[in-house]
């Protein structure tokens, strides 16, 4: 699935077709360089999901976790300044990702070996002034 944003106008309605095609999956790895819109896009998934007190990313605390009345509990990673897989095991990552949460995982290179195989991989790149995402 291809999803192009434009502008952020159309991030509520690329968030709603994005949750509407995802199935049960609950793990996603989100791959995109830096500042591509990773953040941006997971808080208009939230918004989406009937979110509404968003911290923004958690770049420092390494997660946000939020309460979703419509999707139960959702956890925002954000593993860019991880060193190690064992400093993710030490935050509990397991317990959160193996559970029956919904994740979002930015920088999900950084626990490769840790995701599980149900994990959607989403790509988001740059096309001109677009930004286009596939999972």
């Amino acid at each position: 699935m291809e999803i192009r944003i434009a502008t952020l106008d159309d991030l509520p309605f690329a968030a709603q077709q994005f949750l509407e095609n995802i199935g049960d999956a609950k793990i996603f790895a989100f791959n995109a360089e830096m500042g591509i819109g990773k953040t941006t896009f997971i808080t208009a998934l939230l918004h989406a999901m009937g979110v509404d007190n968003i911290e923004g990313s958690p770049t420092y605390s390494l997660v946000n976790s939020y309460q979703s009345k419509m999707c139960g509990e959702i956890h925002h990673f954000d593993l860019f300044r991880i060193e190690s897989e064992e400093e993710a095991l030490d935050m509990g990552i397991e317990e959160m990702i193996y559970s029956d949460s919904i994740c979002f995982i930015e920088w999900p290179d950084k626990i490769e070996s840790l995701l599980p195989e149900a994990a959607v991989k989403v790509e988001i790149r740059k096309e001109g002034e677009c930004r286009v995402m596939s999972y």
